[in-house]
């Protein structure tokens, strides 16, 4: 995925203040839901995590997710990203939620002083958003 492959909506969504309702497989093959901040660097979508989360568990594991991402202006309107998880790294994670912290509520993130944060970067293979 790059920027010019994606419209103006999804990269808008990703870039904003949208939430995103990431599903990940549980063990079992279950399904598991997980509201969460969301990003691009214009390839991945990325996610923000720390380490022993449900989510991360998962994603280690079984990297085929899906996001539902709702327009915060109009709930009606959605994109839909289904994808793979194609690598993962703690370098930067750190900086990262905490630009996300001030993107989506206005200061840094404070999460935990204990925690080893990650950022799942999938690369999309669907993407609808009409």
């Amino acid at each position: 995925m790059t920027a010019s492959q994606i419209s103006e909506k999804t990269y808008a969504l990703l870039k904003g203040r949208a939430f995103a309702h990431l599903a990940t497989l549980m063990p079992d093959g279950s399904p598991q839901v997980t509201p969460v901040w969301i990003d691009t660097d214009g390839e991945y979508v990325l996610v923000n995590t720390a380490r022993g989360r449900q989510k991360d568990l998962n994603m280690s594991r079984d990297g085929r997710v899906a996001l539902s991402i709702m327009d915060p202006n109009d709930p009606y309107d959605y994109v839909q990203i289904r994808g793979l998880v194609e690598m993962s790294t703690e370098n930067g994670a750190s900086e990262h939620i905490n630009a996300l912290s001030q993107r989506y509520v206005g200061h840094d993130y404070s999460g935990g002083p204990n925690q080893t944060r990650v950022i799942y970067m999938i690369r999309p293979y669907s993407i609808s958003d009409e």
